[in-house]
């Protein structure tokens, strides 16, 4: 599996991306990131302009719900092995965790690291999730929000498919871009290793 990890939507370089382009284009794009504010106008509007940066740049994107697939592990990895591509929206990535774990996808993602003629892609959350650990993001984005229940707890694990945190946003004219700071002195006064990326910039693993 490839990764395209991206600071803020597409990037600049959108031939960066179109060059990882596995055969099939079929996109699963999943936005639980957002789902904190779930029914929010400004959700639509925000996911339909994801939707329509992908179809632009050359994808055949659908919306994959990861709620349809809490306690149905099977049908996900039924479900997933159509698509060529995911793709993953920024938002917070403490609900994003949470809607991975309970869905079975974070353990997909796992298990499914080394497959071939698959491309991860996301931004902001949607690479924050991939690392070994959130802690230091809390900083950034809340712990609080509960959208599938209080007793759903807080996962601090990342997936640790890469070994160092990406932190998005940096230096950038974006909202978090402030706290961001915050997290990049966290990860120094902690011995974190990370990486930093400006919105418009993505890197490939």
């Amino acid at each position: 599996m490839k990764y395209y990890l991206s600071s803020f939507k597409i990037g600049k370089d959108q031939k960066q991306l179109q060059d990882l382009f596995p055969k099939n284009i079929k996109t699963a794009y999943i936005s639980n990131a957002l789902d904190f504010a779930d029914g929010q106008d400004w959700v639509k509007d925000f996911t339909g302009g994801d939707i329509k940066e992908l179809k632009q740049v050359g994808l055949k994107p659908e919306r994959f719900d990861l709620r349809k697939y809490f306690n149905n592990q099977d049908q996900l990895a039924k479900d997933l092995s159509a698509y060529g591509v995911i793709w993953v929206s920024g938002g917070n990535v403490f609900v994003l965790r949470q809607a991975m774990e309970l869905s079975g996808f974070d353990k997909w993602l796992k298990k499914n690291r080394k497959l071939s003629g698959v491309l991860y892609g996301g931004y902001s959350a949607g690479t924050c999730v991939l690392c070994p650990s959130l802690q230091g993001l809390e900083l950034v984005d809340s712990t609080t929000h509960k959208p599938y229940g209080d007793k759903v707890e807080v996962v601090w694990d990342g997936l640790g498919i890469i070994d160092y945190l990406i932190v998005p946003h940096f230096n950038s004219d974006h909202p978090e871009s402030k706290s961001i700071r915050k997290v990049v002195k966290y990860c120094d006064s902690n011995d974190i290793t990370y990486k930093t990326l400006k919105d418009g910039e993505a890197m490939v693993v």
